[in-house]
């Protein structure tokens, strides 16, 4: 068992290739040779592609899987590199013999390059002294020459042969342990270069050849045998691009994107390159129509191009690759096909230059930002991209204009959503199109964006994901040339509602209506303002009595204890909740509510809330049937303990004698002043209002918890000045006063930046585009890629959106 158990240790660690600084093909043998050692000494196992002679040290990926380029592979086990079978013994534990390069050739069985060697009069120099490496093509390698090009070589006393198996060999010792990716070596045919890569799955290729049995040491040197023959390289990619008769189109291409020059370059660079043929699969006229649009006709050249060097030899499964355009394709095989996003496209691999590879596909490779925003929907948004164009909405979309889809998916049309009248459906699909070209990361929390329909909705950014109203936005966001596509979880919700106009007509807050008035908050629900409202029911009061209510409203001090703490400052919906853990929501009460998505229900303090995401235009409103109490405030009188049991039955309510609540008084323009008790006060003012266009301030007076003493916190913020170029100049000026120290005033601190509540888009002043994109990337990093700002379309109209109310995140 002990055995075993290391076995497995051994397998795991080995197959976290790239993990430790060894060579891959090294590692990739010594795991082979683990899997096989059931067999006895020295045999490693290999896979064989079904139908091919083609062998590999495979994978633990492959190894798994049991298949190669997507055909099943069988195991084979052989002797690993440099050991040989012995009769009647198990295993393979013998040393296989050692002799020179010449000899060593026909140990390896690359029988008939130790015969060219021979009549090329190669063999006197690889049998003599030094120290060589010899590239040896395998018998195979050979047979796959064309007749005519085998002749060739044998002609003129068998020069052509000479040339190219010294071509074939390097002047020093090159074990794979030291062959490192994008090394450059000469041979000895006149210093012409080899071109070696090792790849992280164990392959090494020399000009794209893959070493299938390496590292046979030799008395003086070493030999590597290899699938083909190679030539030697002397133009780069510009250069064969410049020479080819079938790639005049992309070369037009490339010239217009100014790529040209980089593929004359030193570089390890792969191009997969149309053919011309593969341009005339297009529309007809695409590549005039983009020929001008450069950063379109950049996009798509810059997409066929990779900076690394990818030989088909070394591709055994599909991996993504970013390309020199920024976003990424799939590279993989399907048999002995190359295939690029899955499809078999590649006409001519392999074609190895001196700063990389070139692949001739029979496909133009278009990316996402040289397409229409339109083009951009995929299967699982086909029921609204068929929807917008029998509609008339993609008609009425201008060319020369930008737009953003907010594309649900399939699953949201419902037979309900289906039979609206086509009008209705129109608006609502309307309400999911914006007017201009918003990418991810230049959202930021109360953002307005116009749509179609001229409604506004409100961009809110949480922890781990962008929200634009009640919908979050998921996984999949693209960037087309003329606009982007967000994928949303369902249909956007708009209101023209407040929060007082919803709990009114939906008839079953009456009574929490009531409390509201009688605490003075009644304005709140009615006033411009950003607030989340988990709002009771009348069955959270049935077992009140007409009594109970009039006690309950006699104490306006434990009335507005309870009731604020129903609300939070800030729009928080529940599709923004982070999943698997606790959301803390700070109440205006000053404790904090405890909110979970169990199951895709919402809790709040374990209390289910049945209906959510009610919009409204200042807030939103979630549904709950019990009256919500925070578990850590006492009651201290005993009429009032009855009655709070009588309405809360989610915990067990604390009785701590003499307590009293917190008073909380209220003052003009929503100030709530809360006092704990005799030695602690936290005063705490907020003002939310539409800023009109001439400058306004809006003031924050807090005072912080603290000890024994009284501390006062003041802070004067924001002046907003509309106009072109909007900035705002927040100064902050705190004054911390003790009432027996007396007071310590620190100097003001002047923080220069935009003010958001005049801006759209933050295109509007690409200045400040620079001074925050980095919070605002920060900010959104946590839902996913998103891609890069941009700058505002000219003329663009700037509009004034609601003040949230200024707390600070913290304090939530």
């Amino acid at each position: 068992m002990d055995k075993l158990l290391v076995l497995n240790l051994l397998v795991l660690v080995l197959c976290s290739v790239g993990r430790v600084k060894s060579s891959a093909y090294d590692k990739i043998v010594s795991h082979s040779r683990i899997r096989a050692r059931k067999e006895g000494p020295n045999v490693c196992a290999l896979q064989q592609v079904l139908g091919t002679d083609k062998k590999y040290f495979s994978t633990c990926r492959n190894w798994y899987k049991g298949s190669i380029c997507g055909n099943k592979a069988t195991v084979l086990y052989e002797c690993c590199p440099g050991y040989m079978k012995m009769e009647g013994m198990r295993g393979c534990p013998a040393v296989a013999p050692i002799d020179h390069v010449y000899g060593t050739l026909g140990v390896v069985k690359a029988t008939v390059t130790q015969q060219y060697a021979d009549e090329s009069k190669i063999r006197e120099d690889i049998e003599g002294p030094g120290s060589f490496t010899l590239f040896a093509p395998s018998n195979d390698a050979w047979e796959l020459l064309d007749s005519d090009e085998r002749r060739k070589l044998t002609e003129n006393g068998n020069l052509g042969m000479f040339n190219t198996l010294m071509f074939h060999t390097v002047d020093r010792r090159l074990l794979t342990k030291d062959m490192k990716n994008n090394l450059v070596v000469p041979s000895m045919l006149d210093n012409q270069k080899l071109y070696i890569n090792h790849y992280s799955n164990g392959v090494v290729t020399v000009n794209c050849a893959r070493i299938i049995h390496g590292n046979q040491v030799a008395t003086n040197g070493v030999v590597h045998v290899i699938d083909r023959v190679i030539q030697n390289v002397s133009n780069t990619i510009k250069d064969f691009l410049e020479n080819s008769d079938e790639l005049f189109s992309f070369t037009t291409a490339a010239l217009a994107a100014d790529l040209m020059d980089k593929l004359g370059q030193d570089g390890h660079f792969t191009l997969f390159a149309p053919t011309d043929d593969a341009f005339n699969k297009l529309a007809p006229g695409y590549l005039e129509a983009i020929i001008e649009n450069n950063p379109v006709i950049t996009a798509l050249a810059k997409y066929h191009l990779l900076n690394s060097v990818q030989c088909a030899e070394a591709i055994m499964i599909g991996s993504l690759y970013e390309t020199e355009e920024g976003s990424s394709i799939e590279i993989g095989c399907d048999g002995n096909s190359l295939t690029v996003n899955g499809i078999k496209m590649v006409s001519k691999k392999d074609i190895v230059t001196s700063n990389g590879v070139i692949h001739l596909i029979d496909e133009v490779l278009i990316p996402d930002s040289a397409k229409e925003v339109f083009e951009l929907m995929g299967e699982s948004q086909s029921t609204f991209k068929d929807l917008v164009s029998e509609l008339g909405l993609a008609s009425t979309l201008k060319p020369n204009l930008e737009y953003t889809f907010l594309a649900p998916p399939n699953v949201a049309f419902t037979d309900e959503m289906m039979s609206l009248d086509q009008s209705d459906l129109k608006v609502i699909l309307e309400n999911h199109i914006l007017k201009l070209k918003v990418t991810l990361s230049e959202m930021h929390t109360g953002q307005q964006l116009e749509t179609l329909s001229g409604k506004f909705i409100r961009v809110f950014i949480y922890r781990t994901t962008v929200c634009l109203e009640n919908v979050c936005m998921v996984r999949g966001s693209k960037e087309g040339k003329n606009g982007a596509l967000h994928l949303v979880g369902s249909f956007v919700k708009t209101s023209d509602e407040t929060i007082y106009k919803i709990l009114k007509d939906k008839g079953e807050f009456k009574i929490f209506l009531s409390l509201m008035e009688t605490a003075g908050l009644y304005d709140m629900l009615k006033n411009e303002g950003a607030y989340t409202i988990f709002a009771p029911t009348d069955d959270a009061f049935k077992d009140l009595t007409e009594e109970d209510l009039a006690l309950l409203k006699s104490d306006v001090t434990l009335l507005r204890n309870i009731l604020l703490y129903h609300i939070s400052d800030g729009i928080f919906v529940s599709a923004g909740l982070e999943r698997g853990v606790t959301n803390m929501f700070r109440t205006l009460q000053g404790l904090n509510l405890q909110v979970k998505l169990v199951n895709n229900s919402v809790k709040v303090n374990t209390v289910d809330v049945p209906d959510n995401d009610l919009m409204a235009t200042n807030g939103v409103v979630h549904v709950v049937k019990n009256v919500l109490y925070p578990a850590n405030l006492p009651v201290g009188r005993e009429d009032l303990k009855v009655l709070l049991e009588k309405m809360i039955k989610y915990i067990q309510i604390k009785f701590v004698f003499g307590f009293t609540y917190p008073e909380i008084q209220t003052g003009s323009s929503g100030t709530f002043k809360i006092i704990y008790d005799d030695t602690k006060t936290k005063e705490y003012t907020f003002e939310t209002r539409v800023i009109e266009s001439v400058p306004s301030v809006t003031k924050v007076t807090r005072v912080v918890e603290t000890k024994p003493a009284t501390t006062k916190v003041t802070k004067v913020t924001r002046k907003v000045i509309s106009g072109s170029g909007a900035a705002g100049k927040v100064s902050e000026k705190v004054t911390v006063r003790d009432e027996t120290d007396g007071a310590i005033a620190l100097e003001p601190q002047i923080i220069e930046g935009p003010d958001f509540s005049k801006i759209l888009s933050i295109r509007d002043n690409p200045n400040l585009l620079k001074e925050e994109s980095s919070k605002l990337t920060e900010l959104i990093k946590g839902g996913g890629r998103f891609s890069p700002a941009r700058r505002a379309p000219a003329g663009m109209v700037r509009r004034t959106k609601l003040v949230r109310s200024p707390l600070r995140k913290s304090e939530r």
